[in-house]
Order: C-alpha cells, then structure tokens, then sequence
C-alpha cells in the first residue's frame, strides 16, 4: 500500500510537509490506554498565553482553507478544533486509546493528525487529492456523503473518500474503534518549521504505541522529494 499526495497538492501547498506512520499490534477497550496528560498540559500552557487561532501552526492551515474557498471559522483543521475544545472545556474526549494519544499529540503540536484502521482502506494507493465527486465519504452518522468536485479528500482505491475538506474531519469508515490491529496515522503540516518538527511528533506517537502495546511501527517523513510512504499489505 502506497500513501501519498498528488502532485497537484504539493505544487498549491509547497510548504507541506507530512509524516506518516504505520502500526500493527494495537488495540485495546475504549478507557485505557497511555497517559496523555503531559500532552494536553502543553496545550494549555500555549493557550494560557494565546488562542489557538494566533498559533501559527493553525493560521497557516487557515490561510490554506482560505485559498481553498473555504470559510476558516466555519471549516476548521482538526488540530484548530481539538484546540478549541480544550480551552473551552479544559479537556478532550476520550474515544479510543489509538484516537485518544493522536488528538493529544495534535494538540501539543497544533499540527493535524488522522489515524486510520489500515483494513479499512482499498490499496493499493491512498493519495491525498481533489475529488472527482464520485466518491463516498462515510459520515459518523452512518450517512453517505459526496465530496464536491475539487474537495481536497483521502481517497482509495474503491473511491472511498476517508476524509472532508483535507484536515477538517475523518470518515466514519475507516474509523479506529474496537476491531482495530492496524493503522496508518498522517499528520500534515504547513507552517514554517513544520519539516523539523514532523520527527518529534512522530517519534513521539512511535513511541507511546511500542511503549504501550509492544506495537511494530515504521515511520516517514514525506516531502517533495520523497512523497511516498509504503505500508503494509493486507
């Protein structure tokens, strides 16, 4: 399996940088899980002085939704939204120990992270593209959605399309839940300094998964020059 985004992502967005990550071996009940306090306090020490939305890390994401058409407090990347929540309510959902750690760290980064149940995604290409608008976007509901036309998506190989208007929201689809061994985790980022940072963060999910379930991890950071990461089969 190939994750990658298109050319034409990376010629309207040239400062992206993006690092992805492939587990196997997780799993656990919903309510366990690794301590992810130490991620959240970061958080809120960097909101204790600003909001999220003068973070740069999230204006450059609002700059980009800008050019895409997109309304920036109406759409937000998800790491603007978990940001958002946890200066209102002082903490974040708990959903799932995979789900849980990812959000954590994209609010210590305020850098977008998806994580994604790899068997739940056709190969053997997900590339991040404009979408056709043919394709079926699952929302948490349980309904079906069709991306418009140039809607920058997740799509595979069986025209599922595993996200919304890029960072602004995952498919209910490919979901990490209960049945979950595999995944693939994507964090984006288009702020300036977003290349150094990328192998922190993902040292730091890597990390948290060996730690905590013995996972087997493999790591990458994508650039212009090396845009592929590959993954394993199903």
């Amino acid at each position: 399996m190939i994750f990658r985004h298109a050319d034409v992502i990376r010629s309207a967005h040239p400062g992206l940088t993006a690092g992805a990550l492939y587990a196997t071996g997780v799993g656990a009940a919903p309510g366990t899980g690794p301590d992810t306090t130490g991620y959240t306090a970061r958080a809120l020490a960097r909101l204790a002085d600003a909001t999220e939305s003068e973070f740069p890390e999230v204006l450059a994401w609002r700059r980009a939704f800008s050019r895409m058409g997109l309304k920036p407090t109406q759409y937000r990347c998800a790491s603007e939204s978990l940001l958002r929540r946890l200066r209102k309510e002082g903490t974040l959902p708990r959903i799932h120990p995979v789900v849980d750690l990812c959000n954590a760290v994209s609010a210590a980064y305020a850098v977008p992270v998806a994580a994604l149940d790899a068997d739940r995604v056709t190969g053997p290409l997900l590339e991040v593209r404009p979408a056709r608008g043919d394709e079926h976007y699952t929302a948490f509901g349980g309904g079906t959605e069709h991306p418009a036309p140039g809607e920058i998506t997740f799509a595979d190989c069986a025209g599922r399309a595993h996200a919304r208007r890029w960072t602004h929201r995952q498919s209910g689809h490919s979901a990490v839940g209960a049945h979950t061994r595999r995944i693939l985790v994507v964090a984006e980022a288009l702020h300036d300094g977003g290349a150094e940072v990328m192998p922190e963060l993902l040292g730091t999910i890597a990390g948290e998964l060996s730690a905590h379930w013995r996972a087997e991890t493999t790591t990458a950071v994508l650039t212009a020059t090396a845009p592929e990461f590959a993954f394993g089969a199903r």
